[in-house]
C-alpha cells in the first residue's frame, strides 16, 4: 500500500494547527519552478496542506489545481482559497497529459520506498510534454519514523536518482541544502526539479 495510514492519521489530527500556522514561507523554490512554466500554466499540487503555496500561484494567474491525501487538511485548503481541494492519495493519481507542472512541496517524502518508483511514474504521465515537476525531501540513508510517528523514506540523492531514472525525465535536478520542518530540528533537504 503507497500510503502510511499512522502519518495520514497524525496530519488529519493536526489539521487546526497547521491551517493555523502563521510564518513567513521561503518562496525561493516555488518561485524557481514558476519561472520554468508558462504564464496560466495548469499546475497540479500534491499535499497541498493548509493551502499556502497554492494561494501564492493562484495570486500569479496560474490555474492551480489543490489536492492532499488527508481530508481534513482538503478542508481546510478549501477554506482558505475559496475554490475546490480534493482528497486524493499519490496512488490514485490516474492521469494522462493533463498538467503543465506538478509541485509537491514536502509531501512525497511520506510515501514507502516501495511505492515511490509507481508514484514518479504517475506523475511523469500526468504532466505534458516538457512538463515541470518538483518535489523535497528529507535526505537520510534508510526510511523510519519521526518523533511525531510520521513515516519518512529519508532517499540519498543516488537513490533518488535511480528511482526518478526509471520513469523516463528528460532532465533531472537535485540541490541540498540545510533546513527545518515541523519537528523545527536541523534537516538536509533535497531539492528535485525535473522535465518531461
Amino acid at each position: 500500500m503507497p500510503q502510511d495510514d499512522r502519518t495520514l492519521s497524525f496530519y488529519g489530527q493536526q489539521a487546526p494547527a497547521y491551517a493555523s500556522r502563521d510564518e513567513n514561507a521561503d518562496t525561493r523554490h516555488l518561485e524557481a519552478f514558476l519561472a520554468l512554466l508558462p504564464p496560466g500554466a495548469v499546475i497540479l499540487e500534491l499535499g497541498c496542506g493548509a493551502g499556502r503555496d497554492s494561494e501564492f500561484m493562484l495570486s500569479r494567474g496560474y490555474a492551480v489545481r489543490p489536492t492532499d491525501g488527508t481530508p481534513e487538511l482538503a478542508d481546510a485548503a478549501e477554506q482558505r482559497l475559496g475554490i475546490p481541494v480534493a482528497t486524493l492519495l499519490f496512488a490514485d493519481l490516474d492521469e494522462t497529459g493533463t498538467c503543465d507542472g506538478i509541485w509537491a512541496n514536502a509531501c512525497l517524502l511520506h510515501v514507502p520506498r516501495a511505492g515511490l518508483p509507481g508514484i514518479l511514474a504517475s506523475i511523469h504521465a500526468a504532466l505534458k510534454k516538457d512538463g515541470v515537476f518538483y518535489a523535497s525531501f528529507k535526505a537520510g540513508d534508510t526510511e523510519g519514523r519521526d518523533q511525531f510517528d510520521r513515516y519518512y523514506n529519508y532517499p540519498s540523492e543516488r537513490s533518488l536518482r535511480e528511482w526518478y531514472a526509471a520513469s523516463g525525465w528528460a532532465d533531472l535536478a537535485i540541490t541540498t541544502e540545510m533546513g527545518s520542518g515541523y519537528d523545527r530540528r536541523p534537516t538536509q533537504w533535497l531539492h528535485v526539479t525535473a522535465i518531461k
